[in-house]
């Protein structure tokens, strides 16, 4: 519709100059404001009546469109568009409304403020465009003198400002929480520091470099000074974190960082700014450069952000420190057990294939705490650590896996037994003390290792084992034969169990005679295993599983309660002059109520304690002679037996066999089987005359042929037990062979 024909439009702007003008200084930014008329005269007007308006600081700026279509085109192409100045009937009649809706509909832009300015309100009326279209105001263009324009555009546009301000901060505000939460997942002080710095750049939106900063001690491994070091850093050239600050080769900076620090204040310039950071004694500063001065906008939103940044900063030391606690060692600070099952679990999954994980176990360690106190027990561990660390090999990872065991992994190159076994050569410092100590090694090659960290320590373990075993080489490789032995060893140690908790288990007695009579003076109870399926497991097999299961402190005490039973069923059948032996181990000795177990064991089957002869082997004095004697000592005042079987095959001193409150000397079978060969029979008859000099029974045992035993006769031994009398056998078969031999 031309002007000439819109007989009201002569009213626009009248002349209003005795009013007060709504003017501000001007600025070198813009307002920029769309007129959408059809009419030119329109357009000449209105920026005639706004030339020299200045709206908060800004002076207008303006676009034209002579219709509908070529508004929605220019709101398209400019988005820095505040203010529409819209005619409603142009080449339609609701030409102006559809503008409307493309811009709030279409583009989503419902910041733009809309004034309708029409000449003919008619074709669309103000009430009921009020309610169906989102526009901002309602002007005819006769009311709109040049004063109630001015008032008008000044209002839209501070309304657009304080849209824009609202906008900005709820953007800034969803930034800090989604950036908030996005370090929440950051555990590690190096990750939340280099998180903080990206959350950071995404909110003020600038291309910025940055730098956190903070004292190293605590946070950079093997930083125990107070100097500023580099945390973490966005936008430089070259790499700086984990350095100190004076690697930026920025002395304004370093000195502005620190004073910062010092002052506990935000520090703002116009091309940079130094953020403090401070929560529960862990404090912080951020530096970062700026191509443009903040908004009071983006430094409340700063403010805000920086609160949050506070408080996961101290959450990320907290959680450090229980992480350190979780996974480090307290005495040597080198990862814990729990670290090296992670350290494994990357050795095993990622690890080179020229890789080998090590466990060391100190050997006789508990001896130094025994001796020495905890103190140095401590000290000594600290010093190997530190020995360990310090080996030279900056590719080898350390942790202390036990009390007195440390787990290694690293190439095998450097490590292997020598190098391990070279860390020992020299004597620890502890405290005062020179202690010399030596270890065991276990390791697995990467080519066996499992796939999970656990199975690998369990495979490493298995190898540790097998080296203590060792007497000459104290290490050992795992290889899979080792665990399929250990999977064969816990089968048999759980169906030992079993099958004595089914009464499986059997004595079986070997009788022993008088050598010059011939005469039954007692029998050997000898352990018997019949499975299920009605074959036997030597005793040699699971004699060592009970013991090293501990389970033969039961079996010890079934066999005592079953040989009382067995005499007493002896003494009922009037065979009154058979004793029964058993054999102790000395798991049983270390129990503390052994003495009592056995006498306890007597009075209940009420039988004579002289009926009762416990065997026990020189080995068993190896480990606690003491212990070992003062409850023998203890039993033989009782009125109990005591025999030392397998004479001369163990180390024991004699100063410790004249202790000893025996009764009986027992020869090894590996002295009698040559006995009747010439030259033969030395150790045999050295141990005969020994016993009589000790006023000593001595009876041989493992007697095959009749010139062992003639031998013995001729050499003066008193007894003989073996296969060329009677083998062992069960108890129904032993009490008809006294009968037969009684």
């Amino acid at each position: 519709m031309q002007a000439s024909e819109n007989s009201q439009d002569d009213f626009l702007f009248i002349d209003d100059s005795d009013e007060e003008e709504i003017l501000e200084g001007s600025g070198d930014e813009s307002w920029q404001v769309l007129i959408v008329d059809d009419d030119p005269e329109i357009h000449s007007v209105t920026q005639l009546a706004l030339s020299d308006l200045v709206v908060l600081g800004r002076r207008l700026e303006y676009l034209h469109a002579y219709s509908g279509q070529d508004a929605c085109q220019l709101i398209e192409s400019h988005p820095d568009v505040v203010l529409v100045l819209l005619d409603v009937v142009m080449e339609t009649d609701d030409a102006g409304l559809n503008v409307v809706k493309h811009i709030r509909e279409q583009l989503d832009r419902q910041d733009i403020r809309i004034v309708l300015r029409t000449g003919q309100p008619g074709y669309a009326p103000e009430e009921s465009v009020i309610k169906e279209y989102d526009i901002n105001d309602y002007k005819t263009k006769t009311e709109l003198t040049r004063r109630k324009l001015v008032t008008t555009v000044y209002a839209a546009i501070r309304s657009y400002q304080q849209i824009a301000t609202v906008t900005e901060s709820r953007e800034g505000l969803e930034k800090i929480v989604s950036g908030s939460a996005s370090l929440l997942e950051l555990h590690s002080i190096a990750e939340y520091s280099q998180g903080t710095l990206k959350q950071l750049a995404q909110l003020i939106d600038q291309d910025i470099e940055c730098l956190f900063c903070a004292r190293g001690q605590g946070i950079i491994d093997n930083a125990d000074d107070l100097s500023f070091y580099i945390i973490a850093q966005q936008g430089f050239s070259s790499l700086l974190s984990n350095q100190k600050l004076e690697a930026l080769k920025d002395e304004q900076i370093s000195k502005q960082v620190k004073t910062c620090f010092t002052q506990k204040t935000h520090q703002y310039f116009d091309d940079s700014l130094y953020l403090y950071i401070a929560r529960g004694g862990y404090r912080a500063v951020i530096y970062l450069t700026l191509t443009e001065s903040l908004s009071d906008i983006q430094k409340q939103l700063l403010e805000v952000f920086l609160t949050g940044v506070a408080i996961g900063y101290e959450n990320v030391h907290l959680f450090q420190k229980l992480s350190n606690a979780a996974y480090k060692d307290w005495l040597t600070n080198l990862p814990n057990r729990l670290e090296f099952v992670r350290m494994l679990d990357t050795f095993a999954k990622d690890g080179s294939d020229s890789e080998v994980a090590a466990l060391i176990d100190l050997n006789h360690f508990s001896d130094v705490n025994d001796a020495l106190g905890q103190d140095i027990g401590n000290q000594l561990l600290s010093a190997v650590a530190n020995r360990m660390i310090n080996m030279g090999t900056a590719e080898c990872k350390f942790a202390r896996v036990g009390a007195d065991v440390f787990g290694i992994v690293g190439p095998q190159t450097c490590l292997t037994p020598d190098t391990l076994m070279a860390l020992f050569e020299q004597p620890f410092t502890a405290g005062e003390q020179k202690l010399p100590i030596n270890a065991c090694f276990g390791f697995c090659n990467k080519e066996h290792a499992n796939s999970s960290g656990v199975k690998v320590l369990n495979q490493i373990n298995i190898a540790l084992n097998l080296a203590k075993k060792k007497r000459e080489e104290h290490f050992a490789y795992y290889n899979p034969e080792m665990e399929d032995e250990t999977q064969w060893r816990l089968n048999m140690i759980r169906q030992l169990r079993n099958d004595f908790a089914d009464n499986r288990l059997e004595l079986w007695y070997q009788p022993q005679l008088a050598l010059g009579s011939g005469k039954v003076i007692g029998a050997e109870a000898l352990l018997r295993w019949r499975t299920v399926d009605g074959n036997f497991i030597s005793p040699a097999v699971f004699i060592p599983l009970a013991e090293y299961s501990g389970l033969i402190v039961e079996i010890g005490d079934w066999v005592v309660n079953q040989a009382c039973s067995q005499i007493k069923v002896l003494e009922e059948k009037a065979f009154d002059n058979i004793t029964i032996s058993v054999n102790v181990s000395i798991p049983q000795f270390r129990r503390g109520n052994f003495v009592d177990t056995v006498l306890s064991a007597i009075q209940n089957h009420q039988v004579l304690p002289n009926k009762l002869e416990l065997e026990i082997t020189e080995n068993i004095l190896m480990d606690d002679p003491q212990v070992v004697i003062d409850a023998l000592v203890e039993l033989k005042s009782q009125g109990i037996s005591i025999a030392l079987d397998d004479f001369g095959t163990g180390f024991s001193s004699m100063s410790y066999l004249q202790k000893l409150p025996l009764d009986r000397l027992k020869v090894d079978r590996a002295f009698i089987s040559d006995i009747a060969q010439e030259g033969q029979s030395v150790i045999a008859e050295t141990i005969i005359d020994l016993g009589k000099k000790m006023n000593l029974k001595v009876i041989a045992e493992g007697i095959e042929e009749v010139e062992q035993q003639e031998r013995l006769l001729e050499l003066g031994c008193d007894e003989v037990q073996g296969f060329y009398y009677a083998k062992p056998m069960p108890q129904d078969e032993f009490l008809h062979f006294l009968k037969n031999n009684s």
